[in-house]
């Protein structure tokens, strides 16, 4: 995965996340809008604009004192912690 920021203010992100699809874009786009601070999160697959871009673009509001980066790093432990405890449950059940 490969991550590059296309545009950030202090309450907006916008950054491509190369190599990844709909599973992990969704997954990762709940989590946001599950952290405090954030306003609004979404991805697009293949924004006109970009000519044709199939990798995700990710879009971040978040509300005034928190920096979008920190709501992506926050979301980001929280689902690893969520697929760590999916991975525990599954051990424990096999």
């Amino acid at each position: 995965m490969e991550l590059r920021v296309i545009e950030k203010t202090d309450e907006e992100l916008r950054m491509e996340v190369a190599g990844e699809d709909h599973t992990f874009m969704n997954v990762l786009k709940g989590a946001l809008l599950e952290t405090a601070g954030v306003a609004a999160a979404t991805y697009d697959m293949n924004p006109e604009q970009s000519g044709g871009q199939t990798d995700p673009i990710l879009s971040v509001k978040t509300e005034a004192g928190t920096d979008p980066l920190d709501a992506v790093g926050d979301a980001s432990r929280r689902v690893q912690d969520l697929t760590d405890d999916f991975m525990a449950a599954f051990d424990a059940a096999a």
